[in-house]
């Protein structure tokens, strides 16, 4: 089985490999009226604690093993995992606190999530991001980097990959620009399945953009 990737809205999503699936960021739905993504995951991942990425109980049961905002190297088989701290906001976090990105290594992929990253990225954080397969990144501004600032990044790092998240879909209550601002400054093949989820095989040689489907409510 190839790894999947599911989007369930704003930065959740669901990574499944052949053994065991990882939910990163999820949020309850109703509290930013969008649908629930209810499962019980073998792993929870949380960049930071805010509302709409740290609704734990949605994604995790019994047996589930849960990671706040953890910085390091750590296993969670078959997942290897490096989380690294960046900031809110462009105050170094005086506004909105920090973040914890995540770096996952699954069956020879290795993808990133940026959580609610607030800044441009330089030096060894850009480098940290360079060439890897899959990139989640937020484009909505408000709260995170806006649409200039994402695309600037992508264009530093060359992901193979780059998944637009953290944007305003139909029904959202969060005050975030819609992904049209994002694709319209995008030098970039699209990909798009028509749905939320996508298997990650034959990964494009370029950068594209994959565009998901929001889920159905």
């Amino acid at each position: 089985m190839a790894v999947e990737l599911e989007w369930c809205g704003h930065s959740y999503f669901l990574l499944r490999s052949s053994s065991r699936l990882m939910a990163i960021d999820p949020h309850d739905g109703g509290s930013i009226n969008l649908p629930t993504c209810r499962v019980t995951a073998d792993y929870v991942l949380s960049t930071h604690n805010h509302f709409d990425h740290n609704a734990f109980e949605v994604a995790s049961g019994p047996g589930s093993r849960v990671v706040r905002w953890r910085v390091g190297r750590f296993s969670l088989p078959p997942f290897s995992v490096e989380g690294r701290r960046f900031y809110h906001d462009k105050a170094r976090g005086r506004l909105r606190g920090e973040v914890v990105g995540y770096k996952i290594s699954v069956e020879g992929l290795t993808l990133v999530h940026l959580g609610d990253l607030g800044h441009l990225l330089e030096g060894e954080d850009l480098e940290w991001v360079r060439g890897v397969d899959v990139l989640m990144i937020p484009v909505g501004g408000t709260y995170t980097i806006d649409a200039q600032e994402a695309w600037r990044i992508v264009e530093e790092a060359r992901p193979r990959l780059v998944v637009p998240m953290h944007y305003w879909i139909p029904g959202s209550t969060l005050p975030l620009d819609p992904l049209d601002r994002f694709l319209n400054i995008v030098k970039a093949p699209r990909v798009r399945p028509e749905s939320s989820r996508v298997e990650l095989s034959s990964l494009p040689s370029r950068t594209s953009v994959l565009v998901l489907e929001p889920p159905r409510r």
